[in-house]
């Protein structure tokens, strides 16, 4: 007889609320051994909300969470997760090696401080009290700490706030390598372009619900956005917000030759269409598919329709 290895993470129907504020409505999600989820939703969304109770920190109102099969609010559940919330203290006397090797202190097989420190590029910060650290080498530190007891997962709400362009890339490779190794990672992020380069599977969360559950194509593929850009001859933008398929109207920079004017279209060849049918007087058309943000942006706006999830394991 065989049994079947827990995921690293299962949520189960779970309702969260605060007050009369619901942050989670009944979500459901599965998350298996060395997958990298990233979990996109705006503000109040319900993703922190969601970590905070994979970690531990809080408990559903409603349904289950599981990590590797038990509670974790039980400390035997957690040693092997790691996790770097969005604002992190530390002690700021201390220097950054003192800190790595207190919290070495607390596991049975730490990662070496060495290896740690050369990971997210810190080495040469060992002897730096924490205080006299920048935003972003504090932040490079934490998300450095969550990785210390070699955790087979790894929670990060907005890992790389307040890092530099450089600093970011520096991290997401340490990431990337430590995943390599065959860790669970969840992610959550405001920058796109982190979710891009990390994630494989894409959670976007929305009034405390999942919209979406899927790899980063077919995310896209889902809500089918597109971008039909042009350079408008006379007149406004305004005039185009009701066009067929057209869900939004971004107006970029003044062209020479008039305001270069870009619809966000669900349906790309109706919007052309309209916009032939009404005599808009339009020049250098262009349409290409949609970044992940605009379909994050399509995806969480009020009155878009809702998409029933294609990922593994997530009911709605």
């Amino acid at each position: 007889m065989t049994t079947s290895t827990p995921p690293p993470v299962l949520v189960e129907h779970v309702t969260r609320r605060f007050g009369a504020v619901t942050a989670l409505a009944d979500v459901s999600l599965r998350v298996d051994a060395g997958e990298v989820v990233g979990l996109l939703g705006p503000n109040g969304a319900g993703k922190t909300t969601l970590l905070s109770l994979v970690a531990g920190l809080r408990t559903p109102d409603e349904g289950t969470v599981r990590v590797f099969g038990g509670d974790p609010r039980d400390p035997a559940s957690r040693t092997s997760l790691g996790t770097t919330p969005q604002e992190t203290g530390l002690p700021e006397t201390l220097r950054v090696r003192e800190v790595v090797d207190f919290v070495a202190g607390h596991y049975a097989d730490p990662m070496p401080r060495a290896e740690l420190l050369a990971r997210f590029g810190l080495t040469d910060l060992g002897e730096r009290q924490t205080g006299a650290l920048s935003g972003g080498q504090k932040r490079r530190l934490a998300v450095a700490l969550s990785l210390v007891g070699r955790p087979r997962l790894v929670l990060l709400d907005e890992p790389t706030t307040g890092l530099d362009v450089e600093a970011r890339h520096v991290l997401w490779q340490a990431l990337r390598d430590y995943h390599a190794d065959g860790a669970t990672v969840i992610v959550t992020s405001h920058y796109l372009e982190e979710i891009e380069a990390l994630a494989e599977r894409v959670v976007v969360v929305g009034n405390g619900t999942v919209l979406a559950d899927d790899s980063l194509a077919r995310v896209l593929d889902l809500v089918a956005v597109r971008r039909v850009s042009f350079t408008l001859a006379s007149g406004g933008p305004a005039g185009l917000v009701g066009l067929p398929g057209v869900q939004d109207v971004l107006e970029a920079a003044d062209a020479p030759s008039g305001a270069r004017v870009t619809l966000l279209a669900s349906d790309a060849d109706a919007a052309v269409r309209a916009l032939v049918e009404r005599g808009v007087p339009f020049a250098d058309l262009e349409v290409r598919g949609a970044s992940l943000e605009e379909a994050f942006l399509s995806l969480t706006r009020d009155d878009a329709p809702v998409a029933a999830p294609a990922g593994p394991g997530v009911v709605r």
